[in-house]
């Protein structure tokens, strides 16, 4: 049983989901998602709570569907769940914030990857007026942002206006108030957006931002809509702007993003909450039911029956992918406080070993095997001892350059994204082959094949290897935004330079170039750091790394990728912690970034192993892995 497209599935779908029907509600679940996903996303705009809020979502749909009357109304129905689930988390998110005294979480931000508006830009293609519109959404208030997500949707032809006043509980002449309302606010942030780009001459314009964060907000919408109503320089780049509805019909869902993880939950009995069936949307919108388990989810679990509509279900686990089942998506990390920095790390650090794009790493930049660790005593049982869980997460990330077993070593680490420190996958297949991240690692990668293989390489862009570094990339501040713009123009979710060290030091390479981008509008969607420790104490040296992130964030309040980092000491040539010191740092330290909320991503140094010599790597070249490597692949 098929859905019916923008109509939303048939009410013979609908019916046999609710009486009972596991293959129906599959196939339901699966058509529903896309619809879903897009109004808790764009409410939302992205933020890491979204997979959260579209499985709660689900699960009340699936505990309450035995209880609906009428099968048409599903549509309506789904869509008053989800803006309810939204605004419940919104409520839930403002009672936590005020209940946190840190200033680090006080305030999330969001990962750039994540933000609808640049998310629909990259993936619908959009360009012109229609870019501005999904700009402009950024610029929005929670309960617009809300109402927004009905009302795109609505224009593009999936809701009516029926659904859109149901979900909100009003009327239709009070819904098409509070929509015409945000429509103007939208208005608004637009001449905003055309303002910002602008390169005007207005010095007043210019001051105003010398105050801004850099983060749309409603306070500076405000603000900033003052300034541009009463100056005739900014106005008159705002004239020509075609109405919002005619810029949005037609446009389809937003897609799923590839690896979005969805646990399609089933009612439970309170002490159990564990996923019953997921679904499998691929390229022809089919669905089928994928019954798998976790190891030690359910060995802790009492047995218990699980009932949908009289029909007794199993408790299983699944991922929700395009076409593929993947590891389980990992918990999204807790919102811990986070103590105010201290200072950065001193001294800094001499060049870290990040290989050139242009020959095989040296032996600078080769990680060196540590010691055989020592011989294990005989166990008296004969029952073996089974290695630890690899733990999937959507952070862990390496560092990888060619080594025998590279795509068998890769999937076994639990990595889910790598990077090669250039535009290319130095070979890495199989299904987590699609997390590479590219590199223009510097000033001679700025080509045009460069620049086009970065763009079909997915959504991020890593930028400049170690510029402040004379083996490294090499490069003046001036000469790297003069070489900006076209980086910008691969489309890319842009990371900063990725300095050696000294990104929190006033004045310094980094502060130097974001201050730059900053006066010329250049847009840096996040930071890239470079961290190797001289400590070799675990704790110490995590807690080193926490100062060092921390002092960097505070300085430009964007989202964080620690892109290299490992326990390396290169004061007097360069010296590497024992394999069981680099163990205990990883869990120490990827401990530690979780409680760090804009740390979106990290990478560690590296994947390969060298055999023979001291290193930090976690995998040997017969495929056997390191005890930092087995620490790693537990690591969140």
């Amino acid at each position: 049983m098929l859905g019916t497209g923008r109509g939303g599935p048939d009410t013979a779908m609908v019916t046999a989901a609710r009486d009972g029907d596991q293959r129906a509600l599959d196939a339901l679940v699966a058509d529903s998602l896309p619809l879903v996903y897009n109004i808790v996303g764009r409410a939302l705009n992205g933020h890491t709570d979204v997979d959260d809020v579209v499985q709660e979502t689900f699960l009340r749909v699936v505990r309450a569907l035995p209880d609906l009357r009428d099968p048409q109304a599903y549509r309506s129905w789904l869509v008053a769940i989800a803006v309810r689930q939204v605004r419940d988390h919104e409520q839930d998110r403002r009672t936590t914030q005020h209940r946190r005294a840190d200033l680090d979480t006080a305030e999330e931000v969001p990962d750039p990857a994540s933000d609808f508006a640049a998310v629909t830009i990259l993936r619908l293609g959009l360009t012109d007026q229609r870019r501005e519109v999904a700009e402009a959404t950024r610029w929005l208030d929670g309960d617009d942002q809300a109402l927004l997500a009905l009302w795109w949707l609505e224009e593009t032809g999936e809701l009516g206006r029926a659904d859109l006043a149901g979900a909100l509980g009003l009327s239709g002449r009070h819904a098409a108030v509070r929509v015409q309302r945000m429509k103007e606010q939208v208005q608004t942030a637009r001449t905003i957006v055309r303002a910002l780009r602008a390169d005007s001459g207005c010095h007043e314009l210019r001051a105003l931002t010398a105050n801004w964060n850099g983060i749309p907000s409603p306070l500076w919408r405000k603000r900033f809509a003052r300034h541009i109503r009463d100056c005739a320089v900014c106005q008159g780049r705002t004239a020509g702007l075609l109405p919002i509805d005619r810029l949005l019909s037609g446009l389809p869902l937003l897609p799923l993003p590839v690896g979005f993880a969805m646990h399609h939950l089933q009612a439970v009995p309170p002490a159990v909450e564990a996923v019953a069936h997921a679904t499998s949307w691929g390229a022809s919108h089919g669905a089928h039911a994928l019954e798998t388990t976790r190891p030690g989810l359910l060995a802790s679990l009492p047995p218990a029956p699980v009932t949908i509509g009289g029909a007794a279900a199993v408790i299983v686990t699944g991922v929700l992918v395009f076409g593929q089942l993947t590891a389980p998506a990992p918990e999204p990390a807790p919102p811990l406080a986070v103590p105010a920095p201290t200072a950065s790390p001193s001294p800094s650090p001499p060049p870290s070993p990040s290989p050139s794009p242009s020959r095989t790493p040296s032996a600078r930049a080769t990680p060196k095997p540590s010691p055989s660790p020592t011989p294990r005593r005989a166990k008296v049982s004969r029952t073996p001892t089974p290695p630890p869980a690899v733990v999937s997460s959507a952070r862990k990330g390496v560092g990888v350059w060619k080594m025998p077993g590279l795509s068998s070593a890769f999937a076994k680490s639990g990595a889910s994204w790598y990077y090669t420190w250039s535009t290319r996958r130095e070979g890495v297949t199989g299904p987590r082959a699609d997390g590479f991240v590219p590199m223009i690692w510097g000033s001679g990668s700025v080509t045009p094949e460069n620049l086009a293989q970065a763009r079909s390489a997915g959504p991020y862009l890593l930028a400049f290897n170690e510029p402040d570094l004379p083996q490294q990339a090499n490069m003046t501040v001036e000469e790297a935004l003069s070489l900006w713009p076209k980086l910008m123009s691969a489309g890319r979710v842009l990371s900063s330079p990725s300095v050696a060290f000294g990104a929190d030091t006033p004045g310094g390479w980094l502060d130097r170039f974001m201050s730059g981008a900053e006066e010329r509008g250049y847009r840096v969607d996040f930071i890239a750091l470079h961290w190797y420790g001289a400590d070799f104490r675990p704790q110490p040296a995590a807690n080193q790394l926490k100062s060092y992130i921390q002092a960097v964030y505070q300085r430009y309040r964007k989202p964080i990728w620690l892109t290299e980092y490992a326990l390396i000491d290169f004061s007097n040539g360069t010296r590497y912690a024992s394999d069981a010191q680099q163990a205990a740092f990883v869990t120490a330290s990827t401990k530690m970034l979780a409680s760090l909320p804009y740390v979106r991503r990290y990478a560690w140094f590296g994947l390969p192993s060298s055999d023979t010599e001291p290193n930090s790597g976690l995998f040997r070249g017969d495929g056997t892995v390191t005890r930092a490597g087995r620490a790693f692949q537990a690591a969140r």
